[in-house]
């Protein structure tokens, strides 16, 4: 069975913070182009692992379908909530820096 995975609005709005969040403290052209691969990573990561595997993340809260996707990057990571909203959609609703303190 495969999921189709889509990131909602306030998803997408999330990567946009945390790609201008890299971005605005890059000092060089490396530290840039890295803003571009930790987002494109997550959307990767996203994309081949929940089609796939979404029942076998960690749970958040009371409903079974809301889990959490780690997705490690560098020396840290990303972490992205999703919802399994029916035997076809994973939808995923948030994403955060591993050291922050919540979604935003």
């Amino acid at each position: 069975m495969t999921f189709k995975v889509e990131f909602t609005p306030e998803a997408d709005a999330d990567l946009e913070r945390l790609f201008d969040f890299l971005l605005e403290r890059a000092k060089t052209v490396e530290e840039a182009m890295r803003a571009y691969e930790a987002v494109a990573v997550m959307r990767t990561v996203a994309n081949s692992h929940l089609s796939t595997t979404p029942y076998s993340y960690r749970k958040v809260g009371k409903r079974p379908t809301m889990r959490e996707l780690i997705v490690p990057f560098g020396s840290t990571g990303y972490v992205l909530r999703f919802d399994i909203r029916t035997p076809e959609l994973v939808l995923v609703i948030g994403a955060r820096h591993q050291r922050e303190e919540d979604y935003h």
